[in-house]
């Protein structure tokens, strides 16, 4: 992991951006403190649901029984 300042980043940002596409982290640092963290883009987007599937009963949809309703209110 590398670390460099605020005023470094914004001199080298193209070359950071580099090595971080290279798998390198790169953490910056405000007054010597880690203010943020470069890292690589995902390269798939992720998938929603268990194992990229999800299914909801169709009882889903179904209207609330009354008692249901009430308990709401």
């Amino acid at each position: 992991m590398k670390e460099v300042s605020v005023s470094e980043a914004k001199t080298h940002l193209s070359q950071l951006l580099e090595q971080v596409r290279a798998g390198e982290e790169v953490v910056i640092l405000k007054s010597g403190k880690p203010c943020a963290r470069l890292v690589p883009a995902a390269k798939e987007p992720r998938k929603p649901g268990l194992l990229g599937t999800s299914r909801v009963d169709d009882r889903f949809f179904d209207p609330l029984p009354e008692a249901e309703l009430a308990a709401w209110e």
